[in-house]
């Protein structure tokens, strides 16, 4: 197995501790601490409980994953919430 041969898996993050790492349960139901790759750190997308997550793994530890992707999640079809103006009174 190469080096660069990682394992892709699906899951949910269950909790969101306090130095940047991420408690997921996967779709197999096992639980993984995972962190936030750097492309996601770098353009600052935020993820939160109950996000789905695409988790990269290596063979060698399957306890410890790397976060890549947040899907987006389906919204209600609502009114936007009204936006406050830009200019003082």
């Amino acid at each position: 197995m190469a080096k660069e041969e990682l394992l892709e898996f699906s899951g949910t993050v269950t909790e969101v501790l306090p130095d940047g790492n991420y408690r997921v349960t996967l779709d197999n139901e096992h639980e993984i601490l995972a962190y936030m790759s750097g492309k996601m750190r770098k353009f600052r997308i935020r993820t939160g409980v109950g996000d789905r997550v695409v988790v990269e793994v290596s063979p060698y530890d399957l306890t410890r994953g790397r976060i890549n992707f947040r899907q987006k999640e389906e919204r209600a079809a609502g009114p936007a919430p009204a936006r406050r103006p830009n200019f003082r009174r």
